[in-house]
């Protein structure tokens, strides 16, 4: 009999979608117990209510607790730790595996003594702790919890998200693939664009902006005021097709939050062959150059780098196949699943 795994976590997320799919690629029974659901082929999803704040995490346990006894699985696996991963604590179910996304353990613990309490309390259930990025798996330690803890990142369908040979891009198209949420600095990379087009009036230059987010109306307002309506194009979220093919156009890939673990939006931009521009953060500059790295916030540098890459396209090039090379050899997601299958197959072993 397939081994059943019950995951916790955002059905609407590509990165929960892909979990699952790998997964039941490795033979297993998939479920997923969401507050936001959405149909995966081959899972079953179960819904609690609908989460509008924090609070109702903590109301949603007895509900979890109910889809988790009927389900009866054989693991249980919760993706971000400050909210799926206190009802998957609350549920006594195990063995217990935690996936950590980033703001969950870099920046939540930080805003009251009562969440960093409650994330340690949450991480020391668990037999099992991951996170994509060095800079987790040392905010993990930080908890000194007593169950294992691995550095797993989502990696990168290389079957897909593969290189465009450069002849065939045109123009100078930038793309940002991240959320349009106050993290990720949307607002910094729109002011960046701006700053090129002043200065490069007669270059052909293009902004997609993918993801969607709760900003959408203030950034539409903030490219109408710069005269950018016929230079930015708002995609919104998009299935790994249509990414791909925004990708396969565009020449550099821009992504600066001010908070983030390992970013699987860098890394298919990578794989695709783009030049990469990136904030300074521990995870980054575990995957692109220094030199392509800039703070956070910061239009002003951001631009300088842009204008770098635009203006001598063949450094832009180079950038985009050392890229492409480094995710060939470290970020091949099939690698990085079978490690995973590896160690669910450890803990159903091990008392």
């Amino acid at each position: 009999m397939a081994t059943h795994l019950c995951l916790l976590g955002d059905a609407t997320s590509p990165h929960v979608q892909r979990w699952a799919r790998e997964m039941l690629q490795r033979g297993y029974r998939v479920s997923l117990i969401t507050a936001r659901p959405a149909s995966i082929d081959g899972v079953t999803v179960r819904a609690i209510r609908p989460v509008h704040r924090s609070l109702d995490w903590l109301l949603r346990v007895r509900e979890t607790r109910r889809h988790v006894a009927e389900l009866a699985p054989d693991l249980l696996h919760a993706h971000y730790v400050t909210s799926y991963g206190y009802l998957a604590a609350r549920c006594g179910k195990h063995p217990l595996v935690m996936t950590a996304w980033g703001s969950d353990l870099l920046v939540t613990p930080g805003k009251s003594a009562w969440m960093r309490w409650l994330t340690g309390w949450i991480l020391r259930q668990a037999d099992l702790i991951t996170g994509d990025s060095a800079s987790l798996m040392s905010a993990v330690a930080d908890f000194r919890p007593p169950g294992a803890a691995e550095e797993i990142h989502w990696g990168v369908e290389l079957q897909r998200f593969h290189p465009v040979p450069w002849s065939h891009k045109q123009g100078s198209q930038l793309v940002s693939l991240r959320a349009w949420e106050p993290n990720y600095n949307i607002d910094t990379i729109i002011e960046a664009f701006a700053l090129l087009q002043a200065r490069l009036p007669g270059a052909d230059l293009r902004l997609h902006l993918l993801g969607g987010g709760s900003l959408e109306g203030a950034l539409r307002s903030q490219v109408h005021t710069a005269q950018l309506d016929n230079k930015v194009q708002f995609h919104g979220r998009l299935d790994d097709a249509g990414m791909t093919r925004v990708l396969g156009e565009s020449k550099i890939s821009v992504s600066v939050p001010s908070s983030d673990a390992t970013s699987v939006a860098m890394l298919e931009s990578m794989a695709c062959g783009l030049a990469v521009v990136a904030s300074e953060l521990q995870a980054n500059r575990h995957w692109i150059d220094a030199e392509w790295l800039v703070a956070a916030g910061d239009a002003t540098a951001l631009a300088a780098r842009l204008e770098a890459l635009i203006a001598n396209d063949a450094i832009a090039e180079q950038a985009g196949l050392q890229n492409a090379a480094r995710i060939a050899q470290d970020g091949d997601r099939a690698v990085q699943m079978n490690r995973m299958h590896a160690l669910y197959q450890q803990l159903l072993r091990t008392p």
